[in-house]
């Protein structure tokens, strides 16, 4: 495989000290690990080879591989999430988190970097800022489902990736250098998403040069 390939993965990937699975894309899978949440659409996930969907030690690994293929693959923290810093630990008064005090193990949000509450004493909050895999040596097994080829599954795949919604709620047709995008079921896609998922079309599938998105609402 190669940079600009479009390819449907299955993976479990979980904390090889621990054994715990933290992401998960099989439905039989999850409920086998007991991690199923009903909440999850679970299923293959579409990625784009060079287009830093997933860690780039994954995308050089699925470079070695072809479709129907498994691997099992160790990633050491600095090929993953990176060590744990003490500097990323801050600490910061309580008083700016205005509409309620944060509790010790939620996340919160601080100049727009997301963190781990650790205590909250004396009117200051310690924050870990560390990302949560942090430090950890992860095992992923992965398995490559298929290549997508065809235009529009592609588009249909990156908004998929970006929003979650399952494909029975999309309808994509292409026109002649043109993808008109149906979002159906009260579905709305914010202004700055749907810039987003323009963007990564324009840059990966060369066939497309015009989005329009398309909101159905019905009675």
């Amino acid at each position: 495989m190669k940079d600009g390939d479009f390819v449907l993965i299955d993976y479990v990937g979980r904390i090889k000290e621990t054994g715990i699975v933290f992401d998960v894309t099989n439905e039989e899978k999850a409920k086998e690990e007991k991690v199923y949440d009903p909440r999850v659409n679970y299923g293959p996930v579409p990625v784009i080879i060079g287009g830093g969907f997933i860690l780039k030690s994954l995308e050089d690994v699925l470079r070695k591989m072809e479709v129907g293929e498994k691997k099992v693959v160790e990633l050491k923290p600095e090929e993953a999430f990176g060590e744990r810093k003490e500097s990323l630990i801050k600490s910061v008064p309580v008083s700016i988190f205005r509409d309620s005090v944060p509790t010790v193990g939620s996340y919160v949000s601080v100049d727009n970097f997301r963190g781990r509450v650790l205590s909250v004493d004396g009117g200051r909050v310690k924050i870990d800022f560390n990302h949560p895999l942090a430090g950890k040596t992860l095992i992923y097994e992965i398995e490559v489902i298929k290549i997508i080829t065809e235009v529009k599954e592609k588009v249909s795949s990156v908004i998929n990736y970006f929003t979650g919604i399952e494909n029975n709620f999309i309808e994509t047709k292409i026109d002649d250098g043109s993808a008109q995008i149906k979002i159906k079921n009260h579905l709305d896609l914010p202004a700055n998403l749907r810039k987003i998922i323009a963007e990564t079309v324009f840059k990966w599938v060369e066939e497309i040069k015009e989005i329009s998105f398309i909101d159905v609402y019905n009675k």
